[in-house]
């Protein structure tokens, strides 16, 4: 007869892509393994495996999409918790989160000088375009 895994393990660490997963940073394990893997998760300021145990308050700075957060470990779970409860595991830094705002408010403004035409460009205009592009 086997034991169902305890939420907190006996040694109060957890695996890396684990918690990433079970915090809802990404959608998947694998997804999890492929970041850290890629260099975009870092654990207390160091590249690391997906196979580094996780201690309560480390420090995590991981790439999210555009964003990129610093939080710090509260707790630990091996399972994906709901949002409410999942996002009780971490804190934040408010570095991090005014670094992000800041870059939100730097990619709206961005696209107001680079906006999208209402409508694909036809034949002739994109005629024109593949020329203006040859002659730079």
């Amino acid at each position: 007869m086997t034991t169902p895994k305890a939420t907190t393990p006996q040694n109060d660490s957890i695996r890396l892509d684990k918690w990433l997963w079970a915090c809802r940073f990404y959608k998947t394990r694998a997804l999890a393994k492929s970041m850290i893997e890629g260099g975009k998760v870092h654990y207390n300021e160091q590249r690391c495996k997906a196979s580094r145990h996780v201690e309560i308050g480390a420090t995590i700075k991981l790439a999210q999409g555009t964003d990129e957060k610093t939080v710090i470990v509260l707790g630990l779970s091996e399972r994906r918790l709901a949002a409410p409860l999942a996002q009780a595991l971490y804190q934040e830094t408010e570095a991090s989160t005014e670094q992000r705002l800041a870059r939100a408010e730097l990619r709206k403004t961005n696209s107001l000088f680079a906006p999208h035409p209402d409508t694909k460009p036809d034949k002739k205009m994109r005629r024109q375009l593949l020329l203006l592009k040859s002659k730079q």
